[in-house]
């Protein structure tokens, strides 16, 4: 093999910071370990919240609305947060460093929150009564929380990229098993949720809450150690410096120059003249013709060179103007390529989600009539199979089959080169914007369907509310969502790249 071929030519290095060796480095003999982490990560996550309003219920002794906005409030930090780790990841340490880190306060949080459900003194005291929680118990739990909510900070934007970081995108073979990639990692997430909300569950209704949330802690330290394991076989992108200082630059630049028109012939525009972009770790980006007006940035003008030196706060290269482009393109995100393309993927996954809402909906139709015909009101657990739920989940698992592997490989594969983690957490402001959403939504309709003494849609008796109501609500606005999606995916214009690294 020669040398051209031997190393990975998209700027990657290895672990004592030489070129990436193709034999010795990534793929999935890398992969292996990432995917492992991920499963017990998720495992470990999923396991301590999917029944955590419970947990708020029963143990700290919160209403159902309460403990329902507490947990998407949660929910939503947890998905907001990344935005912070993905910047430290592009801008500064890298991948690798930011999921060392934050897996280590991770740790810390799920130990703590262990200690709240076991040890005496941190757990509240119970009887046949229920439970009766102090405010520095509940204090405690919500540190336990929040410190987990910090530490997804840098596993949630950074892992899938550093996994698919893996593979060389300048070599034929490794771009397509880039690809399937993606799909073993949303497998490997899904696993960790199986296991979390089935076994896991039960143990913490059966067995106990110290238990429940001892074995996900123990989860997230094999989390911990499996991605470790890996790391003399990983490749590792170089940090390409401040993301958000490169477009202000280009921000600032082009309002400096809004009197200036922009050439017709694309070659005047201002890039360099190596075969690399000057932005480390990123590949140079052609040109395109939409959002035109910060291409006046990278026009060049009398007073852009000062003693042969160029401020980057007056002209800017093709390069750095596309990458706040991609941006702006990927907040009202679309997509492109395998089989079905990702923006058809994205938009069968939002159709059967729709179709998920609507079947819930009618499934608490036949659930409430069930109630009314044997006056199961105050029964607290219905004698109906928990298999009516399966047409529902069945249709959820699908959606976010479609809807999840698309989006993070958009993201991935549409982001400038030096801003994938940041990328990457702008795909999961989306989810938490729903979390506020969701509370915001949960709050205006329990304010207004409780008016007058009326119990509402969502009282603490779920037998003597309707939520068949609430889940009709939701499907209009799944279907007002897709509707949105697909007028702002027409206009979507693809990244394209001008050049290689290495």
């Amino acid at each position: 093999m020669s040398e051209d071929y031997m190393y990975a030519r998209d700027g990657t290095v290895d672990s004592h910071n030489n070129p990436a060796n193709k034999n010795k480095t990534g793929k999935w003999k890398a992969c292996r370990f990432i995917l492992g982490n991920e499963c017990c990560e998720r495992l470990a996550y999923y396991g301590m919240s999917t029944n955590l309003v419970n947990y708020l219920q029963i143990r700290l002794n919160q209403g159902n609305v309460t403990a329902s906005n507490n947990v998407t409030n949660w929910s939503g930090t947890c998905y907001i947060t990344p935005l912070i780790g993905a910047f430290l990841a592009d801008a500064y340490f890298g991948r690798y460093w930011i999921i060392a880190i934050f897996s280590i306060v991770y740790c810390i949080g799920m130990t703590l929150l262990t200690m709240t459900a076991s040890v005496e003194g941190l757990n509240p005291s119970c009887d046949e009564n229920g439970c009766d929680p102090t405010k520095s118990q509940v204090v405690v739990c919500f540190l336990a929380l929040y410190l987990i909510a910090l530490g997804t900070d840098g596993i949630k934007p950074c892992v899938s990229s550093f996994g698919a970081d893996q593979f060389d995108a300048n070599d034929e073979a490794e771009r397509k098993k880039k690809s399937s990639f993606f799909n073993w990692f949303y497998l490997s997430i899904n696993v960790g949720a199986l296991v979390a909300s089935s076994a896991l569950v039960w143990i913490q209704m059966n067995v106990g809450w110290g238990w429940g949330f001892g074995i996900p802690a123990v989860s997230m330290f094999i989390a911990v150690g499996s991605f470790f394991s890996g790391s003399r076989l990983y490749r590792f992108q170089k940090p390409g410096g401040s993301p958000i200082t490169r477009i202000f630059q280009v921000l600032v630049a082009s309002i400096r120059k809004s009197h200036v028109n922009v050439p017709h012939d694309k070659t005047l525009l201002y890039e360099t003249t190596d075969a690399e972009s000057n932005i480390k770790g990123s590949c140079k980006l052609e040109h395109s013709k939409t959002l035109r007006f910060f291409d006046k940035a990278a026009v060049e003008v009398e007073g852009d060179h000062v003693q042969g030196l160029i401020s980057p706060w007056k002209l800017c290269t093709v390069t750095q103007v596309e990458e706040l482009k991609s941006i702006i393109r990927l907040l009202p995100y679309t997509g492109h390529e395998r089989g079905f393309t990702q923006l058809q993927r994205m938009g069968i996954g939002l159709v059967l989600s729709t179709i998920a809402m609507i079947v819930a909906g009618i499934l608490e139709v036949i659930r409430l009539n069930y109630v009314r015909r044997h006056n199961y009101y105050d029964l607290e657990y219905i004698p109906m199979s928990i298999f009516w739920q399966v047409p529902q989940y069945f249709f959820v698992g699908c959606a976010e089959v479609f809807t999840v592997i698309g989006q993070v490989e958009f993201f991935y594969d549409q982001a400038p080169d030096a801003m994938r983690s940041l990328c990457s957490a702008l795909a999961l402001t989306t989810v938490a914007l729903g979390n506020y959403l969701s509370t915001l939504l949960v709050t205006i309709v329990n304010n207004l369907t409780t008016r007058n003494g009326n119990l509402g849609w969502i009282p603490d008796n779920m037998n003597r509310g309707h939520l068949d109501y609430f889940y009709w609500l939701l499907a209009i606005l799944s279907l007002l969502n897709f509707l949105v999606y697909l007028w702002i995916s027409k206009s979507y214009t693809y990244k394209k790249v001008a050049g290689r690294l290495g």
